[in-house]
Formats: structure tokens, sequence, C-alpha cells
């Protein structure tokens, strides 16, 4: 008669084995896999230096327009993207913030656009000399040794964030906007000043002005991050099979681990299969 003991001990050492025998072909799997894809990806990377090497001249000049390649280096090679991006997501207390940071940003662009395509447009800087006559009259103030004891009133400097500031707008995105905007004119100017031909430069204005708004509303659209999580997990379970979570066959890896050190896989696999 069997004794039920050992037939149990028999059984599980078979569990044991079989499971061992899968962790090993498994590996042994994920090694070719593995392998297979070192050499798929080697075969991406010379593809890819291939395609670039044959494309490089023709990516230098993407557009028919110059003025619109010197904008499309401002966006993409510039931090003027990045800072507008992070001003803009920072205004989260009210929309109106938002709004107002917007309009200020395309209102100051087209600002300091303005002058400089007046300039260019009249040619080059041109020094204006005026002879002025000064005409002393016969008030005793006129006299050169009159000595004035009256003070003078100080004007107050008016405050520039004032006058950068757009009627009915708010005021925090005003400020926002007024910051960002003094670390990024500079780099603009200098794209805009590179060109002459009127055609470029009218370009150049119109689509930063368009992109600029796109990429505020782009910023808007990644703002709204509430996702509901779908309703089917709420409800769903996970299929356990009642024999592999056993006591007797439900064995931790790491003794898994143990049990493959002290057997001779080839020599169990030969014989099983």
């Amino acid at each position: 008669m069997i004794d039920r003991k050992e037939l149990a001990e028999e059984l599980l050492l078979r569990e044991n084995i079989r499971r061992a025998i899968g962790i090993v072909s498994t590996r042994l799997e994920k090694q070719k896999l593995l392998e297979q894809k070192d050499e798929n990806q080697l075969r991406e990377i010379i593809r890819s230096l291939l395609e670039e090497g044959q494309s490089a001249v023709a990516a230098v000049a993407k557009h028919d327009s110059t003025g619109i390649n010197a904008l499309e280096d401002l966006l993409k090679n510039t931090n003027v993207l990045s800072v507008l991006e992070t001003g803009y997501k920072s205004l989260t207390t009210d929309p109106q913030q938002r709004e107002s940071y917007k309009n200020h940003i395309l209102s100051a662009i087209q600002k300091s656009l303005a002058p400089e395509e007046s300039r260019k447009e009249a040619g080059e800087d041109v020094e204006i000399t005026e002879e002025i006559d000064i005409a002393v009259g016969d008030r005793p103030e006129d006299d050169p040794d009159f000595i004035d004891v009256e003070e003078e009133e100080v004007e107050e400097e008016p405050d520039p964030k004032e006058e950068f500031g757009l009627n009915g707008e708010d005021k925090t995105g005003r400020n926002r906007a007024f910051t960002d905007f003094q670390s990024i004119e500079k780099v603009i100017l200098t794209a805009f000043d590179d060109l002459d031909n009127p055609e470029d430069i009218t370009l150049f204005e119109e689509y930063l002005l368009k992109n600029i708004s796109l990429y505020f509303e782009k910023y808007e659209s990644e703002l709204d991050t509430t996702v509901p999580a779908p309703a089917a997990a709420a409800n769903a379970t996970a299929d356990v099979d009642p024999e592999l979570a056993s006591d007797e066959t439900d064995i931790p890896e790491f003794a898994l681990e143990e049990v493959l050190k002290h057997l001779n896989v080839d020599d169990i696999i030969k014989n099983l299969l």
C-alpha cells in the first residue's frame, strides 16, 4: 500500500519540477527575444543613420519663406515657448488670469515688433540734426545770474506694469506676462531683426502671433487633466486557479530558485520531453 505522505511529497516534487522547467523555458525564450531585439535595434539604428545622411541637406530649409524658417528656429531652439508655457500654466486660480496673460503677451509682441517694422520700411536709421535757437527772454528767471530757490516739482515715474497693461484685464495675469515678456522680447527681436525682405517680415509677425495664440490654446487644453476612471475598473477581479493557490503547490519564488540550483535542468527536460 502506498504511503499517503510519500505520495503527497512525490506529487509536490513533480509540481515543483514542472514549475522549474517552466521557469527555465521562459528564461530561454526571453534570452532569444532579447537577442532578436538587439539585432532589430541595431538594424533600426543603421537605417536611421542612413536616412539622416540622405536627408541632412534637405532638412535645413523646410519652407519656401525665410521668414517662416526664422520663426520655426525661434520656436524650436529658444526658450520662448517654455517660458510662456510655464507662466501660463502657473495661473490656476482663475481662468481670467490666463486670459489676461495671453492677451498681454500677444499685445506686447505686436507692439514690440511695430517700431522695428517701421524702421525697416523706412530704411536704415537716419540721424536727425536740427539747429535749435535758444532765445533769452526778458523774464528775470532767464538771467544767467538769477538764483532759483524754489523747489522743483518731481514728477513720479509711471509704473512700467501700468504702461504695459491693458484696460479691463486681470492684473495678476498682466504682472506675470510683464515679467515673462522681459525675458523673451530680446530673443524675438533678434530673430526678427535678421529679416529684411518685406514679405518675410510680414509672414514672421503674422505667423508668430498665430502660433503663440495656438500654443496658448494647447496649454489650456492640457490643464484639464481630470479623467474619470473606467467604470469596469471598479468591478475588476482577478481569476485565480484554486489549485495554484493551494497550500501544497503555492511556492515562493525564492524557493524555486533554490530548487533550480540543485537540479540538472537539461537532464530533467530530456526525461520529461
